[in-house]
């Protein structure tokens, strides 16, 4: 198993989705593999909206527990860098926390950068520097969210800072 976090205490994460594409693939821990999500009728599962604005992924050894009011999965981050190649695993810094609410079930999405200096594409490494230097990248982000699965389809509860988001990844880690 991968730790969620390093010794420095980065967070790890494992990129399923990469930057600006629409198709949606998830890793299937029990067969180790990635596979794009099927729908009911056997065709992949594609976002009809926008494509995804940032390389989403999972921080390993979390789970959303359903009994917790979570969602059962691993706890879904959206790196802010260029597109990288799904299943890359990379060490990350979480800026803020994207709190959602998805068929009434928790969603929480960290919102990250890379801890490498050359992969970032912002300056930022608190959510405080993310709403006094770049308030649109919030706003983009909290419509995508809001939209990406059909209107009325997830609430946006709202936002919390880096301290919320790595006591989230402490809360959710197995």
């Amino acid at each position: 198993d991968i730790a969620s976090f390093t010794p420095d205490s980065s967070v790890n994460v494992v990129i399923e989705i990469p930057a600006g594409t629409c198709l949606k693939t998830e890793y299937d821990q029990s067969k180790n593999e990635f596979s794009v999500e099927r729908l009911q009728d056997g065709t992949s599962r594609r976002v009809q909206f926008l494509p995804y604005p940032g390389n989403y992924g999972f921080i390993p050894s979390t789970e959303m527990r359903l009994d917790l009011g979570g969602d059962g999965d691993a706890l879904d981050v959206l790196l802010l860098a260029e597109a990288l190649p799904k299943g890359q695993i990379l060490e990350t810094i979480p800026i803020a926390l994207l709190k959602l609410k998805d068929n009434k079930k928790l969603d929480y999405k960290i919102i990250a950068v890379p801890k490498e200096p050359k992969l970032q594409l912002i300056n930022c490494m608190s959510f405080a520097c993310l709403q006094q230097n770049y308030p649109a990248i919030i706003s983009i982000l909290e419509l995508w969210f809001a939209h990406y699965k059909g209107t009325n389809k997830t609430e946006v509860i709202g936002w919390e800072t880096e301290e919320s988001a790595n006591q989230e990844i402490h809360k959710w880690k197995r």
